[in-house]
């Protein structure tokens, strides 16, 4: 019989692959390498081993940059099995352990310095010996300073010049600048040339943020700053705080800052800048569409400057931040911060417009558009504007829906207890985040005591309530210090509670009633009560 010699059968050939190495064979080898590194040998005896953290953080280096190099060598020239592969990769693998043994350990990259701080301590004068030792290290080469404060320290005429080139030779690398109250207790004459000297030193840095406050500038102040005002064109914060900013000084800080389009943070706090003032401050703001923070508290703005600050805000889309405390708006302005607040209140997260005489029709046209046009409201602060239960429903429906408000400040008001009722129904549906009530000084009696009390203990992130400055009766405080039994500290201070108070009219006497008879009435109101 003659068999086909194809239907012979044919002896089985296996190929077996080195190359690439599985997962687990490379975990195997950095495990090894960290090994070689780490414990005695030839090599560590000569040239010393690493920690165990730091030799597995080279292995996995070792291995990833000897895998990748290996790899793309195979890719361009295969070579069958990849058992040349191998050999390379095991040699690129020792070669970089010997390295790294050569080297030594890594030393950790000390942070470089960017902040050079000479505040600390108490305020001093400082003259031309000790500016010498004091700016040394802003002479150093190479140095990474990009922000100086020199507050709280007063410069002479010596110490300025000796500071002059000093200033010149870093300002090209300057991001931050601050130079408040640095000038204390100098004569006029005196302070004006120390600001001339340093505002040339520093003209033509780039800055971000300039910092004038607590120098008593005034309109001479502020002009001895030319030079370096009119040469900022990036600037994003500028405080000018506590600086006798009156009209004419508010009016030169206007023409002397070109551009103001980068500018997100602006403060002018407890200054003299009036109505008149207001008007070129607002000039500012409405240049600057990018502000984030503006704060223009305590600077004797009344209606008409008031109005004028509230329409330059229309244009600032960005605005997180707004303090107004402390100025004479009144009900006018009030109505015109309602309309702003529809247009530029959508980021908005604090407000703060305590002591502006809104009255009631103020209030309500700011917790209208606060309502609407301010989902992310986190901080609200209207103490001090003379609201009154009548307005409270609108403010209660604003409150409501303001479900990331963390503080609220209604502090010396005349809500009494009927405004404090709808207050507190609108804060007792959700509102999590709440940290801080305060209710302090309104009229407020031992029922409307009680039922704030009662909406906010057992709240997780609650810290305080502070109904301080009301008629709460003795009773009435005793009972607030029980429903805060298990922790005290959410409660505030009573100390100026007046329990024999008086401050309604015979009718409102005649409406609440004594304590018992004034606690059914309004917890009959709750329950029948929705916002």
């Amino acid at each position: 019989m003659e068999m086909n010699p194809t239907s012979i059968p044919q002896p089985r050939t296996f190929s077996i692959k080195l190359w690439p190495p599985s997962q687990n064979t490379r975990l195997m080898l950095i495990e090894r390498i960290t090994n070689n590194l780490s414990s005695q040998s030839i090599f560590t005896k000569k040239y010393g081993s690493l920690s165990k953290e730091e030799a597995a953080e080279n292995a996995k280096e070792i291995e990833e940059t000897a895998f990748v190099t290996t790899n793309d060598h195979y890719e361009k020239e295969p070579d069958g099995d990849g058992s040349s592969a191998v050999q390379l990769y095991a040699k690129e693998c020792s070669k970089q352990i010997l390295e790294i043994l050569k080297a030594g350990p890594r030393t950790k990259a000390v942070p470089k310095e960017t902040c050079f701080d000479i505040s600390k301590g108490q305020r001093a004068f400082i003259e031309e010996e000790e500016a010498l030792e004091l700016l040394k290290p802003l002479k150093e080469p190479g140095n990474t300073f990009t922000k100086i404060c020199f507050s709280n320290r007063s410069f002479g005429l010596g110490a300025a010049n000796v500071a002059k080139p000093i200033l010149e030779s870093v300002k090209n690398q300057l991001e931050e600048v601050d130079l408040s109250d640095f000038v204390a207790g100098r004569p006029e004459e005196e302070a004006l040339q120390v600001m001339n000297i340093f505002s040339a030193a520093l003209e033509g840095a780039v800055l971000k943020s300039l910092d004038l406050s607590n120098n008593a500038l005034g309109e001479k102040g502020v002009r001895a700053f030319e030079k370096l005002l009119k040469s900022q064109s990036r600037l994003e914060k500028l405080y000018l705080m506590n600086d006798g900013i009156s009209e004419e000084a508010a009016r030169a800080v206007s023409e002397l800052i070109p551009s103001t389009e980068n500018l997100k943070v602006l403060h002018f706090h407890n200054n003299m800048t009036g109505d008149e003032g207001a008007l070129a401050i607002a000039e500012i703001v409405r240049r600057s569409q990018l502000l984030e923070d503006f704060r223009c508290s305590s600077t004797r703005v009344g209606s008409d400057g008031g109005i004028a600050l509230c329409e330059a805000l229309e244009t600032c889309a960005h605005l997180k931040r707004l303090d107004l405390r402390d100025n004479m708006f009144g009900v006018e302005a009030g109505i015109s911060l309602g309309k702003a607040l529809e247009k530029c209140g959508s980021l908005i997260t604090e407000i703060y417009l305590s002591y502006l005489n809104l009255e009631d029709e103020g209030a309500i046209a700011i917790s209208n558009a606060i309502k609407e046009y301010s989902p992310l409201l986190e901080v609200l602060d209207m103490a001090g504007n003379d609201i009154t239960a009548e307005a409270a429903s609108v403010l209660a429906e604003c409150i409501n829906e303001k479900q990331s408000l963390v503080n609220l400040n209604l502090s010396e008001n005349e809500l009494k207890d009927e405004g404090v009722i709808l207050i507190i129904a609108a804060l007792e549906s959700g509102h999590g985040q709440l940290k801080e009530v305060d209710l302090s000084v309104n009229s407020i009696r031992r029922a409307g005591a009680r039922i704030s009390a009662q909406a906010m203990v057992g709240r997780p992130e609650f810290k305080l309530l502070n109904l301080n400055g009301n008629f709460i009766s003795d009773e009435g405080v005793d009972e607030l210090k029980s429903i805060f039994k298990s922790d005290p500290s959410l409660l505030g201070p009573l100390d100026e509670n007046d329990p024999e108070g008086r401050e309604y009219d015979d009718e409102d006497d005649d409406e609440a009633g004594e304590d018992d008879g004034e606690h059914d009435d309004l917890e009959a109101k709750m329950k029948n009560l929705g916002v």
